[in-house]
């Protein structure tokens, strides 16, 4: 699926925009800390990269495919950033590769160039953060 800003993307916007949210998740790690639950750091990561001035959907509906066929199923994105990264929050022991796969997964149905996976629950913060990049693009 093409879009318009395929056009106008390079690897510094992308890399703009996911250290804008790194920056909003690392302000949220050091408010909060690690240990509360996933629902809670969605909350407080709306609130800074809305105060960052990044512009963001919600738990936005990815409609599936099964061979070309449209099922009456659909998936829901926990963020979608600037209309150009997933954002995946998690409150988890450890990143697991099930997680990457889901990741490379959203990538492919939302078409987005990049995705960031972000575990809130370790000591510090980018230790739990992972960047997935899109090749099928």
């Amino acid at each position: 699926m093409l879009r318009e800003t395929d056009v106008l993307l390079d690897d510094s916007t992308i890399n703009q925009i996911t250290g804008k949210i790194l920056g909003a998740a690392i302000e949220v790690h050091r408010v909060l800390g690690p240990g509360l639950l996933e629902s809670v750091y969605c909350v407080c990561l709306r609130y800074e990269l809305a105060a960052r001035g990044l512009r963001f959907t919600i738990q936005q509906h990815i409609p599936i495919k099964y061979k070309e066929v449209a099922l009456a199923a659909s998936h829901r994105v926990d963020l979608i950033v600037e209309d150009l990264i997933v954002v995946e929050v998690k409150a988890v022991a450890a990143l697991v590769p099930v997680n990457l796969a889901q990741a490379l997964t959203y990538l492919r149905l939302t078409g987005c160039p990049a995705a960031l996976l972000i575990n809130f629950n370790v000591p510090r913060l980018m230790d739990g953060a992972r960047r997935v990049i899109n090749c099928e693009r």
